[in-house]
């Protein structure tokens, strides 16, 4: 029989959900507030737990960290329990690791399914974990490449829904997720000291990225937005950590992979501190072309301030720039929308 720690300071709610999961053939116990649900945590390692947000001593993201800092709890499967449905609540939740959020009221299908769904995903893993820990020295490479990684990703990540022009992470904030690209494009931001926005990367499809640190609890370093509505499948460090750990070859394609991004970083730098506006423009509408994947009829779906942002300069001067490249027969403006006429001639701006 599994057992589930309830963490509820409702009394009603607290007591009336335990006969629910009692009469569902689960062992419950339960605790008043967060702090003492930590301490039941710790010291009866349930199969899962099942947490309210808003309580008394400690709220429920911080039993959630306090969790994740424990070898011996922060694997065990977790589910918020909340009447706070805002979206950010919700994001909150599942940045700082959570596996599912039940909004109250809520129905017995929906908290049974919820706690079935997550303690099978969590018995596979432990498989997973048992089996990569008792492999040997010559089966420790079977993941072998990046692509072998992103098929992982597919696999076994979760998954995650972006409407256009959303934050997927904010820097500053808990880096708890890397994360693959399955649709949609993604821009990395920060803001300098005048609050200006850089747009420090942009990444499409079968992209990877959110990668701060892949052994350490280090914030996220800038901020990812959404250019368009997007879907992303995340893998949180613990679990890469462990795929590291066993996985040397791989290991080494990633970080050929973050030499790569340190030198692109470089490049742009570079480009934005010396090239021309004309050429700024020029290299950022055809770096926007390749990463929507456009053929050469067609037009890109891309915002003027997204644009400046990428190309490192202002909207104003960049609008000036479109309408001299417009002029010259290189590009074609439909509203909001541009497509390229002359390829070839734009990349000898470049």
């Amino acid at each position: 029989m599994k057992t589930i720690l309830l963490i509820e300071d409702d009394i009603v709610l607290r007591e009336n959900t335990k006969e629910l999961l009692e009469l569902s053939d689960y062992n419950v116990t339960t605790a008043a507030n967060g702090k003492l649900g930590l301490q039941a945590a710790i010291a009866t390692l349930p199969d899962i737990i099942v947490c309210d947000i808003m309580m008394p001593e400690l709220d429920g993201y911080g039993v959630l960290e306090g969790l994740s800092k424990q070898d011996s709890t922060m694997h065990i499967p977790f589910i918020f329990l909340s009447a706070k449905t805002e979206r950010h609540d919700v994001r909150k939740g599942m940045d700082l690791g959570a596996d599912d959020y039940i909004t109250k009221p809520f129905s017995e299908d929906e908290i049974i399914s919820a706690i079935e769904s997550r303690l099978a995903k969590a018995a596979i893993l432990k498989d997973r974990r048992n089996q990569q820990a008792s492999k040997n020295d010559d089966s420790q490479d079977e993941l072998r490449s990046l692509n072998d990684l992103k098929n992982f990703f597919d696999d076994n990540g979760e998954i995650f829904d972006f409407s256009k022009d959303e934050h997927i992470y904010i820097e500053g904030k808990n880096s708890n997720y890397i994360y693959l690209i399955t649709k949609g494009i993604v821009k990395c931001h920060k803001l300098d000291e005048n609050g200006k926005e850089l747009t420090t990367a942009l990444h499409k499809e079968d992209d990877l990225f959110g990668y701060t640190s892949f052994t350490q609890n280090i914030p996220y370093q800038e901020t990812a937005t959404t250019i368009s509505d997007a879907t992303l499948v995340g893998l949180s460090k613990n679990e890469l950590k462990n795929i590291l750990n066993t996985n040397h070859k791989l290991t080494l394609e990633l970080i050929q992979l973050l030499t790569d991004d340190i030198t692109g970083v470089k490049n742009q730098l570079l480009e934005m501190a010396y090239s021309s506006v004309y050429k700024k423009t020029a290299t950022t509408i055809l770096k926007f072309a390749d990463k929507l994947n456009c053929k050469p009829d067609e037009a890109i779906k891309i915002s003027r301030s997204d644009l400046a942002s990428v190309a490192g300069i202002a909207t104003e001067t960049l609008i000036r720039t479109l309408s001299s490249f417009k002029k010259q027969g290189l590009i074609v403006i439909e509203g909001r929308n541009i497509r390229i006429v002359d390829v070839e001639k734009l990349k000898e701006v470049c």
